[in-house]
């Protein structure tokens, strides 16, 4: 019976001698689905995404990829995901395009590599090798080996670093029609924006465990749901502003005349505020309403920039 699941990893431990990068990680993407999956440096993402592509054999918990172990059933599952690495792989002096058609006569039945290399940007580039590319043609190159195979799942490292924005909604594009053709992605990405545009499913990993999955506008619900930001003249009385306002909101002087309010900004707490000012002569400018976005709950969950 196929699994329900691409993805399940139930309390996996990886360890480096003394160092535990990984302690305990859970973690299902479900088939068809765009699951993001980001950490700050050192979270053991990248040692429990190279677990589940079979590069590393676990010391404690299991992984299922497709319903297969990755490390003991590894020659199954190989023709059946797709893996595309951040940097590395391709040997410098080799062509564009014979590389991909090599990669391709390793699958049964792999994409069309012209058709590919014209989705890709890549049409111009065919016989430049690989050396010689620039820094988004060889990441375009990458993507397209790991697609070339037609997988059930693939692992996609950073996919856009290093594109300029054309190229990166090309590639945006991309995968969205992947998850159309029923593929499952699991995205690693330093790029919040991304991450919220393209996945079904966001899960943050700090400390080798997975500290918050969910949708990504589920995430972005939990705590202040929306921040309201305006200008004023400096030093205004903010205590006296919250006696107006709902318990449970918050307001900060982020610098001199420039105001920040979180809480459940609805249009009766946008009222309250400019009534306010106005009793107390106050004119307030440059109003916005934000909603909370994921790198707002990224940071409150790990305390850390995400950085590439």
């Amino acid at each position: 019976m196929q699994s329900a699941a691409a993805l399940e990893v139930a309390g996996l431990v990886k360890r480096y001698g003394d160092k535990t990068a990984v302690d305990g990680l859970d973690l299902t993407v479900e088939r068809g689905t765009v699951t993001a999956f980001l950490g700050p440096n050192g979270a053991g993402k990248t040692t429990t995404v190279e677990t589940c592509e079979g590069y590393r054999r676990p010391d404690g918990g299991t992984v299922r990829v497709l319903g297969l172990d990755p490390v003991t059933q590894g020659s199954e599952l190989r023709p059946r995901i797709g893996v595309m690495l951040q940097s590395g792989g391709i040997y410098p002096t080799a062509r564009a395009e014979e590389t991909l058609r090599h990669m391709a006569t390793l699958h049964a039945h792999p994409l069309d590599v012209p058709a590919l290399m014209e989705r890709l940007g890549l049409g111009s580039c065919g016989r430049t090798p690989y050396r010689r590319l620039s820094g988004g043609q060889q990441q375009r190159l990458a993507l397209a080996l790991a697609l070339v195979g037609r997988p059930e799942l693939v692992f996609l490292d950073e996919p856009t670093a290093g594109l300029d924005p054309q190229a990166r909604h090309a590639t945006w594009d991309l995968v969205r029609d992947l998850r159309a053709d029923g593929v499952t992605v699991l995205l690693t990405t330093h790029h919040m924006e991304e991450a919220e545009e393209l996945s079904d499913e966001v899960a943050i990993v700090d400390g080798g465990k997975v500290i918050a999955q969910g949708p990504p506008d589920v995430l972005c619900k939990g705590g202040a749901e929306n921040t309201l930001r305006f200008a004023g003249r400096p030093g205004l009385d903010l205590p006296s502003l919250l006696k107006a306002l709902p318990t449970g909101t918050e307001a900060a002087e982020l610098h001199p005349g420039s105001y920040r309010l979180t809480g459940t900004v609805d249009p009766q707490l946008l009222a309250t505020v400019t009534s306010w000012c106005a009793q107390n002569g106050v004119l307030p400018d440059r109003i916005s309403v934000e909603r909370r976005t994921l790198e707002d709950v990224f940071l409150e969950l790990t305390g850390k920039e995400l950085r590439s």
